[in-house]
């Protein structure tokens, strides 16, 4: 695969994915009402382009070995920045509990992937359906505890809380789903 044909339109906007984590958190940090809904937004921009940039690789028929790791890398970045933020600005125990939940799942699930591949056995623990949900669950839970950072309301930081909560027990489901599917393999390979 030539170095020219990693980098397309796709990748481009895995990149920027990335470069919006810096943005992210300096427009937390700033001291201007209505710092949380522009990181909602900004988020809700990262998330989109996130959709856009796998279904572009498809349709375009660019799919690359370097993009497929890339692009779980700029998601799990970005939703590990932000989950820090929030638990910083709001540190509740639940908050704090699902954000923990979600880092250790995506550390736990990236290291055995990376591991099954090793082995020759990176299909056995492949994108499921599960994870799929997960993360738009993560990504509507984050964004609307984004907005809850400035827009207070009686409903939009308990609806955040319910959101993360819910994204968590998705999160601790779909692992044990990608450890059940690789276990057998596992203990072949003591």
């Amino acid at each position: 695969m030539s170095k020219t044909k990693n980098f397309n339109l796709a990748t481009y906007l895995t990149f920027a994915r990335i470069a919006l984590i810096p943005v992210v958190v300096v427009v937390f940090y700033l001291p201007v009402r209505g710092a949380g809904i522009i990181c909602a937004i900004i988020f809700l921009l990262a998330a989109f382009t996130d959709w856009l940039d796998g279904y572009l690789a498809r349709r375009l028929n660019q799919t690359t070995a370097f993009g497929a790791f890339l692009d779980p890398v700029a998601d799990k970045l970005m939703v590990a920045a932000v989950l820090v933020l929030l638990v910083q600005n709001d540190p509740e125990p639940w908050l704090a509990v699902a954000a923990v939940v979600i880092i250790g799942r995506e550390i736990t699930i990236a290291s055995l992937r990376e591991w099954m591949a090793e082995i020759g056995q990176r299909k056995k623990v492949k994108v499921s359906w599960l994870g799929k949900i997960k993360t738009t669950m993560q990504m509507a839970a984050i964004t609307v505890l984004l907005f809850a950072v400035d827009w207070q309301s009686e409903w939009l930081r308990p609806l955040g809380y319910v959101l993360i909560c819910a994204a968590a027990v998705l999160t601790l489901w779909s692992m044990v789903n990608y450890l059940r599917a690789a276990w057998p393999i596992l203990l072949e390979n003591r």
